[in-house]
């Protein structure tokens, strides 16, 4: 019989997975103290267990080198950019993932994001809050161009909900999803292309060597002064300095982000700017992807397999609606 461990804060404090988990497995040692657990603490309360359920914690060499016992990292959540996958496959570990489980999530949190900036919502409800009584002159969303950084799983499901609000697509991508593309009227163009065009952009791409920085200072300057950027991808991605300075400047609209490279972010100047919105990290915090998550974690408990090239696997067409 395995011993289970469960890493995840909100894994380990929601009762219905909690109850499934329990149900399927015997022993199972939870998160109680809601802990962001790290290095030597990590491994401390991995020990003894054969296989365990990770979200965003950092899963390297070291960490594997210290826990002989470990089988099976099952993944509470979609991204990779916390887990050496070359250092699972060496030492025979397999992995159980589920992509795109929380698409439909992260990409409202898109749409949200995109009418909350062009019509200056988070602004508004301060100055109405302290007795101001100011009404800001916005833009819709409908008709705008939207550039999507990243066409897998999310982006397809935000171009998908786009459709819409009649919003023309472009698309940059390593990948080439020719049949999404036409089936959805989205036009595949180079980055520069994008960012120079597009009203919206939107970050979609995991964090990696080829994607740390991938909006330098730069390429933010080649953005539109009316703009808005939107990252709910992973902090890392965007030179978040050269935004702030953009930001301050009114050479960029706007920009709303739920991640960060530090988080939580320790840039106040940053978090006080009025065109910046900022949510915790809730992308896929729905309740409904958040059961999806956490019941394919506890099925890749027993479904996991060995990390390979082509892990992950190209997303799946997103539905035609």
């Amino acid at each position: 019989m395995s011993r289970i461990a469960v890493c995840s804060r909100s894994f380990s404090r929601h009762p219905v997975l909690r109850a499934e988990l329990e149900a399927r497995h015997a022993e199972v040692t939870f998160n109680e103290a809601g802990l962001s657990m790290r290095g030597t603490e990590l491994i401390d309360f991995l020990k003894g267990h054969e296989k365990i359920i990770t979200s965003l914690e950092r899963l390297d060499e070291a960490l594997f080198a210290a826990l002989p016992e470990l089988k099976v990292v099952s993944k509470y959540g979609v991204g990779f950019d916390m887990v050496d996958l070359n250092a699972m496959a060496r030492r025979g570990i397999k992995l159980g993932w589920t992509g795109g489980l929380n698409r439909r999530s992260v990409a409202e949190l898109v749409i949200a994001f995109a009418i909350a900036a062009l019509r200056h919502v988070a602004v508004c409800d301060r100055e109405v809050r302290a007795g101001e009584w100011r009404r800001h002159v916005g833009r819709q969303l409908s008709g705008k161009t939207v550039g999507i950084i990243g066409c897998g799983h999310i982006g397809k499901e935000v171009t998908v909900l786009l459709k819409a609000f009649g919003c023309k697509v472009l698309a940059n991508d390593i990948r080439d999803y020719a049949a999404f593309y036409r089936t959805h009227d989205v036009e595949p163009v180079d980055l520069e292309t994008l960012l120079a065009t597009a009203d919206i952009v939107t970050l979609h791409v995991p964090l990696d060597e080829t994607t740390r920085n991938i909006l330098s200072a730069g390429r933010l300057g080649l953005m539109k002064p009316d703009a808005v950027l939107i990252n709910t991808a992973r902090g890392g991605l965007v030179d978040e300095a050269a935004l702030k300075a953009l930001l301050a400047d009114g050479r960029m609209a706007g920009a709303a982000f739920d991640v960060f490279a530090t988080e939580p972010p320790d840039d106040g100047e940053l978090l006080a700017l009025p065109n910046f919105l900022a949510t915790p990290h809730i992308g896929g915090n729905a309740e409904e992807a958040v059961l999806a998550m956490g019941r394919a974690a506890i099925e890749g408990l027993e479904t996991a397999r060995l990390p390979t090239a082509d892990w992950p696997a190209p997303a799946p067409p997103a539905p035609v609606s």
